[in-house]
């Protein structure tokens, strides 16, 4: 077996609609969409067309697409751009288990602004309880950032229900939608799925889109401050020119990501649901993380006792399955996944994770042979204890 590739969390494969268009784009010839000659303003077209499908696939109006260079960016204009801009107060609800571009989002308003930030507590399926960050919610609360789905256990909240009260209170919500989105029907209209959010960020690689292109969702008439100053492109909430080619790839990969959400989400759960039980089934080291059934359809993430989590990828990369730790943005670095421990597992146990995102179904050989070399690395690793 080999060139199996499972971590669509950390980037999607490639779609061939988003290759397509971008180099359409670049065969064109690459031009400035702010300029007003001919190849400026095809270039300008372009960058229309993308916006409004994009806008259209998460039933979002046009105006309220503001791209940006990813999703680190994306959530660090919402956190820091939505706090600064309207100061109702200082105190921000976030929870332990975000991405860390929102975590350290927030600690930066801490640091430099004053703010201060209040955590969710989270079970330890990865849940956060409503009812629990309402009680949290004070006067002076400007924003309460939440993540659609987690990426490292998978976990989905009850963004909608978050948002009813935190709007209740005078707040507003911003919610990081990077991994939910590209395999979930999200929708930004007010009375879509999740609810009424006054932000959202997407990524493009999420969806098999390049790297290097994102998006914050901004609800009309929001105030927000932006962080990249210049030429005032994007209705002046993020200065710099666009990355067209980039954006039209990442149009085209949201556009078909669009086509039957509903079959592909329940497509990667029969396999999902597969891979768990045969894992657990067969290695009884092996614990699931996350919630069992409100999670991301293609998402099966573990810790696996007595083995670490290195070993199992290196062990799985050499028979030509591609998986991971945990969320990229965290790869290289020493000390356990800090979502991990929120769920309350031992740092020791927490260095076993490993993940495996599924950009496609994988049928029952792939799901053996996976099964088959975590097996035997945990046998190898109980054979080598003293």
């Amino acid at each position: 077996m080999s060139g199996v590739y499972l971590d669509a969390a950390a980037t999607a494969p490639l779609r061939p609609e988003a290759r397509a268009a971008m180099l359409a784009v670049l065969e064109a010839g690459q031009a400035n969409p702010s300029s007003v000659h001919s190849p400026g303003h095809r270039a300008s077209v372009v960058l229309r067309e993308a916006r409004e499908a994009i806008a259209g696939a998460l039933q979002a109006r046009g105006s309220e697409v503001v791209f940006t260079s990813g999703g680190t960016e994306a959530n660090n204009l919402a956190v820091i751009g939505l706090a600064l801009a309207n100061p109702r107060g200082r105190h921000i609800v976030t929870s332990a288990i975000e991405h860390p571009s929102v975590l350290e989002s927030c600690r930066y308003l801490e640091r430099v602004f004053g703010f201060e930030v209040t955590e969710a507590p989270v079970d330890r399926q990865g849940r956060i309880d409503p009812h629990a960050l309402a009680a949290l919610l004070r006067p002076d609360t400007t924003l309460v950032s939440i993540g659609l789905a987690n990426g490292e256990i998978g976990t989905v909240q009850q963004v909608g229900e978050i948002a009813g009260a935190a709007h209740a209170a005078g707040a507003l919500v911003h919610t990081d939608a990077v991994q939910a989105a590209a395999s979930l029907p999200v929708s930004f209209a007010a009375d879509g799925w999740p609810g009424a959010v006054d932000a959202m960020t997407i990524a493009s690689h999420k969806f098999g889109g390049p790297q290097g292109a994102g998006a914050l969702l901004l609800r009309s008439g929001t105030s927000i401050e932006p962080l990249m100053h210049g030429g005032g492109q994007e209705l002046g909430r993020r200065s710099g020119t666009e990355n067209v080619a980039a954006i039209a790839g990442f149009a085209a990969a949201v556009a078909e990501s669009a086509r039957q959400p509903g079959a592909r989400a329940l497509a990667l759960v029969a396999a999902r649901d597969e891979l768990v039980e045969s894992l657990l089934a067969a290695v009884p080291e092996c614990q699931l993380t996350g919630h069992p059934t409100e999670r991301l359809p293609g998402h099966a993430s573990f810790v696996v006792e007595g083995v670490s989590g290195e070993s199992l990828l290196v062990a799985l990369d050499v028979a030509g399955v591609a998986a991971s730790s945990g969320s990229a943005c965290a790869a290289g670095r020493d000390e356990p996944s800090a979502a991990l421990l929120a769920i309350g597992l031992t740092p020791e146990l927490a260095q076993t994770a490993i993940r495996f995102t599924l950009p496609a179904p994988i049928d029952a050989e792939t799901i053996a042979e996976i099964v088959r070399i975590v097996a035997a690395e945990v046998r190898s690793a109980r054979a080598r204890r003293p």
